[in-house]
């Protein structure tokens, strides 16, 4: 019965995306009716990142650069992972589609799991999938998805 934001919120594994959604300013979007896919990056996939650059994307001017790598993990509509499944079968093993940001992701099944892929061809896992909210649904990914 809570949106995209109030979920999150609670969550003790997105805490750096909470906090990185809040700084590009992205609150009120991920709030509204929607409806959104969030592949969601768990603190650790935050950590991954090399030293400095979570804190370096937090500062104020660099804004935009956050908002564009936030919004490249949002998809516009509702799409579940047996939609995502069906998607890459139709596209004979893989699929891609647009971001908010205006960019494409790929998705592809390896070892039975749904697999992205971003622009710069680093991959990242869905490791809970279907996570429904008010306004859309979160699938939570092991590394945080970068675009050109």
């Amino acid at each position: 019965s809570k949106n995209i934001v109030q979920n999150a919120v609670n969550s003790k594994d997105h805490t750096t995306l909470v906090t990185a959604v809040q700084a590009a300013g992205l609150a009120d979007t991920l709030s509204s009716p929607g409806p959104f896919t969030v592949f969601a990056p768990t603190n650790a996939a935050f950590a991954k990142l090399p030293a400095g650059t979570v804190e370096g994307l937090l500062k104020p001017e660099s804004k935009a650069t956050l908002t564009k790598i936030l919004t490249y993990h949002v998809v516009a509509g509702k799409v579940m992972a047996a939609d995502l499944v069906k998607m890459i079968g139709e596209g004979k093993g893989s699929t891609s589609f647009k971001t908010v940001a205006g960019a494409s992701l790929s998705a592809m099944l390896v070892d039975g799991k749904v697999v992205l892929k971003d622009e710069k061809g680093l991959t990242s896992t869905v490791t809970i999938a279907d996570v429904n909210q008010a306004n859309g649904v979160i699938h939570v990914v092991d590394s945080v998805l970068l675009p050109n």
